[in-house]
């Protein structure tokens, strides 16, 4: 196969970004993209290029035979009913965070997938910003030791509008600590080498929103929260999310300590691209406990796969691994079981920010 034939199913920003990112892909071109909206439709098609197709539903483009390989960028509430009908036709995909807004949607999945020899594979990007790779590489080495703690900060600005507002309730995206950060959860069990036991969350719907009203319906989503996960191995991690905090310094934080040093990376949020290419790098610091000598570099990404998205050059890395996968017959970097364990964290938070009460898993 010389040249791999994408399907995208979702063009929406996400699904407008794995265009983009594709398009500076060797060997990949986007043949065709399914909306049932026609802007959103037409805009991605413009954007794929003049060969591209355009479908209103998945079933017509799954018909047209135009595709080797689908990439379902849908709303959440969407992906279950989506795969369902995609998956009996073997094609290698890449399923956009959260895989399900349910656990029970998530299993059942899980079912259907299995037997299948085509690859699906959960996109959880922020496994392969740059820095976050430079940290997991650190902590893989032994350069902290044994981890004992991950706390990731993230601060950042609210939820953007999108097609028929579907991000403002809990029911279509799973809720905030499922639709966001299912992401953050993802990387702990991914650090940590081990499962959560207990999940507690402390969190509101304080800020963005509260004024906006949708026949009649008021948005539910949180907007900041405090999350502590305890694993099996003893390693405790926590989150800090806010999503009124435009401005921040850097988006995310992230910090693994060890008994031997603290890894820590650093990611600048979309505003603190400039035009002239500046302050486009992160950072990787390592602070040994033995020295008062924090080791830090800059990690720089190339200004071109930073131009095509919000995920800090993350999904162009991510979308190499997925290429190089189907060609070389490998197996996912993140599996079906490991999309349904982040929702589970998430759901886990969720429940316990509404309850008050830490919840055992």
């Amino acid at each position: 196969m010389t040249e791999l034939r994408y399907g995208i199913i979702g063009s929406g920003m996400m699904g407008q970004e794995h265009i983009r990112t594709l398009r500076l892909l060797e060997g990949a071109r986007v043949t065709a993209v399914c909306d049932p909206d026609e802007g959103m439709r037409a805009s991605a098609a413009f954007m794929a290029g003049a060969d591209c197709a355009q479908f209103g539903d998945h079933a017509a483009l799954l018909n047209s035979g135009l595709c080797d390989a689908l990439v379902i960028a849908a709303p959440n509430h969407l992906h279950h009913g989506i795969l369902k009908d995609v998956l009996p036709a073997d094609l290698p995909m890449l399923v956009e965070k959260p895989l399900c807004t349910t656990l029970a949607d998530c299993e059942d999945i899980l079912a259907r997938a299995a037997g299948r020899v085509s690859q699906v594979w959960v996109a959880m990007e922020y496994r392969y910003m740059p820095p976050v790779e430079r940290l997991l590489e650190a902590v893989r080495k032994g350069e902290t030791g044994t981890p004992r703690m991950i706390s990731i900060r993230e601060h950042r600005f609210p939820f953007l509008a999108k097609v028929g507002d579907w991000n403002r309730f809990a029911a279509k995206t799973g809720g905030t600590l499922v639709e966001k950060c299912c992401h953050f959860f993802d990387l702990m069990r991914l650090i940590a080498e081990a499962e959560p036991v207990r999940v507690y969350a402390s969190g509101g719907a304080d800020v963005n929103f509260l004024e906006e009203d949708y026949d009649g319906q008021r948005p539910d989503i949180l907007d900041n929260a405090f999350v502590v996960v305890d694993f099996a191995n003893g390693v405790r991690a926590m989150l800090d999310l806010c999503m009124f905090a435009e401005g921040s310094g850097w988006q995310e934080a992230i910090a693994v300590t060890g008994d031997v040093a603290k890894a820590e990376a650093f990611v600048p949020g979309p505003s603190r691209f400039s035009a002239d290419g500046k302050e486009r790098h992160s950072e990787f610091v390592l602070s040994p406990r033995a020295s008062k000598l924090e080791q830090r570099e800059i990690v720089d990404v190339d200004a071109a796969i930073l131009a095509v998205g919000d995920h800090h050059g993350s999904t162009y890395f991510q979308h190499q691994k997925f290429l190089e996968m189907i060609r070389s017959g490998g197996v996912p970097e993140v599996s079906l079981e490991d999309g349904l364990k982040a929702v589970r964290i998430g759901l886990a938070a969720e429940q316990s920010a509404k309850s008050g009460a830490a919840i055992s898993l």
